[in-house]
């Protein structure tokens, strides 16, 4: 299993979120900057669009760090990392694929 490391502390609004993962895993030129478009490059990591990529069934763990604080700071986009990577295996295993996505942080 790779392990991506998001350092948290580094987020401060949608463009320092946007920022942390397109950087920590490698997010094609055309990515958006919004959540459908962070969604659709976390859901395809199996496939050849990230820099991160794994095989299909292969899990990513991110590893969310200084998630507390994060929380408290950033609580929009705490919140939406948490519904997101959820639903982006929601939606692999509604279309009959292996989850992709293992969340650790401590909040």
């Amino acid at each position: 299993m790779k392990t991506v490391r998001i350092d948290a502390s580094k987020i401060a609004d949608w463009a320092s979120f946007y920022d942390s993962f397109a950087n920590a895993f490698g997010f094609p030129q055309l990515f958006g900057r919004n959540m459908n478009a962070w969604i659709d490059c976390m859901t395809n990591l199996d496939e050849e669009f990230s820099a991160v990529q794994v095989q299909t069934g292969e899990l990513v763990c991110v590893s969310l760090e200084d998630a507390a604080d994060f929380k408290v700071r950033c609580p929009e986009q705490y919140q939406a990392f948490v519904e997101c990577a959820a639903f982006v295996n929601w939606r692999r295993i509604e279309i009959g694929e292996p989850p992709i996505l293992v969340v650790s942080f401590n909040a």
